[in-house]
């Protein structure tokens, strides 16, 4: 095992009615609040309102920027910063899923400082002070409730990049299942294939972590188990519950130690995607993840077969591949561009090598070259 180190400094609060508790958190960090969410899902599941008349009964004055994309934007991150910073906030609420919180965390950067939040993901600047982050989650996915890392997306650098930092941790974050019932049986599906990506991440990032990987597994079977009877049940408060707290546990850090790093070049690849065709980030994944898988089948036979056992009972890659493929079909995820509904002619993937070219997708383990580019675009195809 490596040497690591575990920091997590979130107070994360689960289950009914959680949110009631918002503005005696968020009175701790001043009384001007920032609340970004999306483009109006919020409303209807009630997280917005029960989120603002939290924050009015503890005092606080809200100024409000919606409509984040679900692939975040850095010109929203910069509009919602500027609001911010004009406005004087002492603290930033966000209310929505993975793309609300991710761009909080950059706004949370960003309102200190007088230049673009794409600055510190692609211009090389380092955040010395934030803006207190409140997280309302509304979409079991990204973990982003429990971690400092962000995504954010440039489409006039045509780039879509990760960033962490320990000043982007949520100091609460708010987890109530019941707001996940309105999410379309899409994105709940997406949001499952999305924590097991995860999972799989860590799995295949280098290092000997026995526990790690245990955790692993436990988490992937939890997603297995519940995330088909979530599909055939979407109202039930229970599946809702069990698949949003695996999203948590899928990228809180407890998946990680004893290794030197995951290897995250199946996410790279899906930004690429969302880049191209603005697809939805976990329907990149599981396009992408059987390809990959079948890239490194004969590089890393073992460890694909050794994953295979522990879900399936499969003693092959070919088998372990399939089985993958068969749960992302039972969600209703695409598998293949194809089926996802984009314009896959030959002159379109060649612009998509070309995006991968310029993003220079890799792994940070299992490392990617220009031949693979080709071999995985015919494999998504």
């Amino acid at each position: 095992m490596e040497n690591f180190t575990i920091y997590n400094p979130v107070k994360l609060h689960f289950g009914q009615g959680v949110v009631k508790k918002l503005g005696a958190a968020a009175s701790a960090y001043g009384k001007k609040a920032l609340l970004v969410y999306g483009k109006g899902s919020v409303k209807k599941n009630g997280s917005y309102q029960q989120t603002l008349q939290s924050l009015h009964e503890a005092g606080i004055e809200v100024f409000e920027y919606d409509g984040i994309k679900s692939n975040p934007i850095i010109e929203d991150v910069d509009a919602a910063a500027d609001l911010g910073r004009k406005h004087g906030v002492d603290l930033v609420v966000a209310v929505g899923g993975g793309s609300v919180i991710d761009s909080a965390k950059i706004i949370a950067i960003t309102i200190p400082v007088d230049h673009s939040g794409w600055e510190f993901l692609d211009g090389g600047k380092k955040p010395k002070a934030a803006v207190p982050l409140i997280g309302v989650l509304t979409l079991a996915a990204t973990g982003t409730e429990m971690n400092s890392v962000a995504v954010v997306q440039s489409n006039q650098h045509k780039k879509k990049i990760g960033y962490g930092h320990k000043l982007m941790f949520p100091k609460h974050s708010f987890l109530d299942p019941d707001f996940t019932r309105s999410v379309p049986a899409n994105y709940t599906a997406y949001g499952t294939i999305d924590l097991v990506a995860h999972a799989l991440e860590a799995w295949f990032g280098e290092g000997d972590a026995s526990l790690s990987d245990r955790f692993v597994i436990a988490i992937i079977q939890e997603a297995m188990k519940y995330g088909p009877e979530l599909m055939n049940d979407p109202d039930s408060y229970d599946l809702r519950a069990r698949i949003m707290y695996a999203a948590t546990c899928a990228l809180n850090g407890m998946t990680m130690p004893g290794r030197k790093s995951g290897d995250w070049g199946v996410h790279d690849l899906g930004h690429t995607l969302s880049v191209k065709w603005d697809l939805a980030h976990g329907a990149t994944l599981s396009i992408v993840y059987p390809a990959w898988l079948k890239l490194q089948k004969d590089r890393i036979p073992e460890r694909i077969i050794e994953l295979g056992s522990a879900l399936f009972g499969c003693d092959s890659t070919e088998d372990t591949i399939y089985k993958f493929e068969y749960f992302f079909k039972l969600l209703g995820s695409p598998v293949r561009l194809s089926q996802a509904g984009v314009d896959a002619s030959p002159k379109e993937l060649d612009d998509l090598f070309e995006i991968m070219r310029h993003n220079t997708v890799n792994g940070a383990h299992h490392k990617l070259s220009e031949k693979d580019y080709r071999f995985l675009i015919e494999r998504m195809a």
